[in-house]
């Protein structure tokens, strides 16, 4: 689609947040050739939208939502309406999360940090071109892609990866999988060896980049 075959850009909003939607919300209200038609918490909820209206131009889309979170949204955009235009605008400023929206069929990435008049010319060059990213998340795209879990673990140290995430102890893991505490302690040692990773925060947070827990 190209900008002047529109005269406005109508783009929904999904965030679980209320406060961020409103914040976009009133962001774009102050541009002329913007207009908001819809909301959604979740990808859910933003799915029945695109089902049951006409659908927008632009998709504004959160990543860490419940219920459907916002990669798995876009890719069922991507497969359901191949010419709706994805942009995604999160706080979750790590590679791995830019690159998966980009793979899952996102047309571009905005950091929630951004300028406040950024959003809206990405709105527009998403519509013109087709892709926008700034200079910030192109950087991000050029970074060497991290080894995925699957690449650097067995499928029994990714479950134990998991319930750690999850808060378990490994008393609790061992009820859970029907081993001894000693084994999944044998267990936790050689995933952080493997991964280079020195503490459970650090651990949570590669749980969370590779898609095991949700965030």
């Amino acid at each position: 689609m190209q900008a002047d075959e529109i005269d406005t850009i109508s783009v929904v909003l999904a965030d679980d947040h209320d406060l961020v939607r409103s914040g976009i919300r009133a962001l774009l209200e102050t541009v002329p050739s913007i207009r908001v038609v819809g909301e959604a918490r979740d990808g859910e909820e933003l799915l029945a939208f695109l089902a049951s209206r006409p659908h927008p131009d632009v998709v504004i889309t959160d990543l860490a939502m419940p219920q459907m979170d916002g990669l798995d949204a876009i890719t069922r955009i991507r497969e359901r309406y191949p010419e709706l235009r994805i942009l995604v605008v999160s706080a979750s400023e790590t590679a791995e999360f830019v690159k998966q929206a980009v793979a899952n069929g996102a047309n571009g990435y905005l950091m929630k940090g951004a300028p406040s008049d950024e959003l809206a010319r990405a709105l527009r060059q998403i519509v013109q071109t087709g892709s926008y990213f700034s200079s910030s998340v192109a950087q991000l795209l050029l970074q060497r892609q991290e080894p995925t879990a699957e690449q650097q673990l067995t499928s029994r140290q990714i479950e134990i990866l998991t319930l750690l995430a999850r808060g378990l102890s490994s008393k609790e893991i061992a009820y859970e999988l029907g081993l001894s505490s000693k084994t999944v302690d044998v267990h936790r040692s050689r995933i952080m060896q493997r991964l280079g990773i020195t503490d459970l925060a650090s651990l949570t947070r590669y749980a969370v980049r590779n898609r095991l827990v949700k965030p």
